[in-house]
């Protein structure tokens, strides 16, 4: 896995105003990105007390990214397998850094258990169901499309992306910092800040980014 120049310390201000640009702050107002409304989307004011069960807001929310969840999963989310998606999210425990995840993880992961479901969703994939997982555990699940696969040269990104925070010790706190300076009126975990970072790289957007 490999990470573009725009993540390194050095281009920090270039950064910060891709990062502005993205979610229309500080002067980028007008340039803001639909995908913004993905981290803060919560119609029904319920997003804080459902950390453990999928709403009909999270799935409003992935669609900001550019996927629709199909009928069929939005069924089995909201209510035939409801139960059994609240029960996993319930193991996994309450979200956390993926930087302090230490131990590798095993097949029999909980985490790993939840990724396969939603994966294995009928016409999902792992693309939106990545995207399904960073809402109700942001910190600790990393988003996933075909455009940051190409940025970072690899199909997978969960455990290599774990490995690579471990093995740079400072890129957690860096992009933490970007986000303290960014100022957001909300909460932004690394891993978003880092996606959306990978995410303009990708599509080099001539008004936000920089070369």
């Amino acid at each position: 896995m490999k990470l573009p120049s725009l993540v390194e310390v050095d281009r920090r201000s270039d950064a910060l105003r891709v990062l502005s640009c993205y979610y229309g702050l500080n002067g980028h107002e007008a340039h803001r990105y639909t995908g913004a409304r993905f981290d803060t989307w919560d119609s029904a004011g319920s997003r804080d007390s459902s950390h453990n069960r999928f709403t009909a807001d999270d799935l409003v929310a992935v669609s900001f990214l550019s996927v629709n969840v199909p009928p069929l999963a939005a069924e089995a989310l909201l209510d035939t397998r409801a139960n059994e998606f609240a029960e996993l999210l319930e193991e996994l425990g309450p979200d956390r850094d993926l930087v302090d995840e230490r131990t590798p993880w095993t097949e029999d992961w909980v985490g790993w258990r939840l990724w396969g479901m939603l994966d294995a969703l009928p016409s999902v994939g792992p693309t939106t169901a990545s995207k399904l997982y960073a809402r109700k555990r942001p910190r600790l699940r990393p988003i996933y499309d075909s455009v940051i696969a190409e940025v970072i040269g690899s199909t997978t990104l969960w455990e290599p992306l774990r490995t690579h925070l471990q093995q740079d010790p400072g890129l957690h706190p860096h992009l933490l910092s970007l986000r303290d300076d960014l100022r957001p009126p909300f909460d932004l975990s690394a891993l978003r800040i880092l996606d959306v970072l990978l995410w303009m790289h990708g599509k080099n957007n001539t008004i936000c980014t920089l070369t």
